[in-house]
């Protein structure tokens, strides 16, 4: 956590450039956003790792982590993100997060 922290405070354009509008919103409710972003950060890796594809194979921005209102977290997909999952014939999403002050871990299955 202390990494991406540091990244974040390095770059501040990361956050504009890896989130969308509602995820930034979401971590900045916090007054410390830093593990709503790594949480979010690790459910893109995986979902680019369950595509067949590495870091920069689609846009992390073009994946979005959302709640429902009952708080289960869900992937919407954009632009290149939903192109190769349509290309892979991935037709649905399961995702689970889970994040502490040190770490931030995702679960994406992608069906």
């Amino acid at each position: 956590m202390g990494r991406f922290r540091r990244s974040l405070e390095r770059t501040p354009g990361l956050r504009e450039r890896l989130f969308r509008p509602a995820e930034r919103a979401y971590a900045d409710l916090r007054a410390d956003p830093t593990e709503r972003y790594a949480v979010r950060f690790a459910a893109k890796e995986a979902v680019l790792k369950a595509l067949g594809l590495g870091l920069g194979g689609v846009a992390m921005y073009d994946i979005e982590v959302v709640r429902e209102p009952s708080g289960r977290p869900v992937l919407l997909l954009h632009g290149g993100a939903a192109e190769a999952a349509s290309a892979a014939g991935v037709e649905r999403w399961l995702l689970t997060l889970s994040h502490t002050d040190l770490m931030a871990t995702a679960t994406v299955v992608a069906l």
